[in-house]
């Protein structure tokens, strides 16, 4: 109260002012898309692996990890796949060199915002749920279970197995504790059903894959402008910004 208040009594804004112990504002937005939702899918905004979980609706993210109101397991398959990897890693930022291994920032109106969602047949999207549960399960189950294993070391160790590196006994041990064998089969299994439901190839090249996201941002674009939006939550987005739906 000695040095907080009178500085907040200078504040410009209401909130801050009448408010002054409060450590910082309250993101109204944010709550009021997490309201009618038991989870969502959030990812840290600076990593090393672009990883996204679900997240109980009760917890309140700060400004480093950016939340996306929906609680569907598509969207979070989608935003799993290599196909999002590659579309964010053409369109964000690094940190330090120039490396995806050292680190990266999701930017969400470069990232998220422009990146064209798949048209997916009811059968595509039910595959694509059904590994993204599992996916966030089973990372979930090896987290509680495994002492001191953190989402950074599963990434790491599955790193590990795409590239073919051979495992040190401590690293055989620890990946096979942390399910990183089955997260990457899992990834590998999302990539290609997501790849699928484009209706494009699975093995596709990245800067292929960028090229075509590209192409199919300008035909969405182009929808768009004739009214055709197709929302990732309509129940919610409809009534706040109008509109059609797919």
């Amino acid at each position: 109260m000695v040095k907080v208040k009178p500085e907040r009594d200078k504040n410009r804004e209401p909130y801050r002012r009448e408010n002054w112990w409060v450590f910082g504002r309250k993101h109204t937005e944010l709550r009021d898309f997490l309201e009618s939702l038991p989870r969502y899918i959030a990812t840290v905004e600076t990593a090393k692996h672009r990883i996204f979980e679900f997240l109980d609706s009760k917890i309140l993210p700060d400004n480093k990890v950016l939340a996306v109101g929906t609680d569907i397991a598509f969207h979070l398959g989608v935003l799993c796949s290599s196909v999002h990897q590659n579309w964010t890693f053409a369109r964000c930022g690094l940190i330090g060199l120039a490396s995806f291994e050292v680190g990266h920032v999701y930017v969400k109106t470069a990232c998220f915002d422009p990146f064209p969602f798949p048209d997916a047949t009811l059968e595509q999207r039910a595959t694509i749920v059904d590994l993204a549960e599992e996916l966030d399960a089973t990372r979930k189950a090896a987290l509680a279970e495994v002492p001191g294993l953190t989402m950074t070391e599963i990434y790491n160790l599955r790193a590990k197995l795409q590239s073919g590196e051979k495992l040190s006994p401590n690293d055989e041990d620890r990946a096979r504790a942390a399910r990183a064998g089955i997260v990457h089969r899992l990834h590998e299994q999302i990539d290609a059903a997501v790849a699928d439901a484009y209706g494009w190839p699975a093995d596709l090249s990245p800067s292929e894959t960028v090229t075509r996201l590209v192409a199919l941002n300008a035909e969405r674009a182009a929808e768009e402008a004739q009214g055709k939006i197709r929302w990732l939550r309509p129940d919610y987005q409809i009534p706040r910004f109008g509109g059609k739906t797919a």
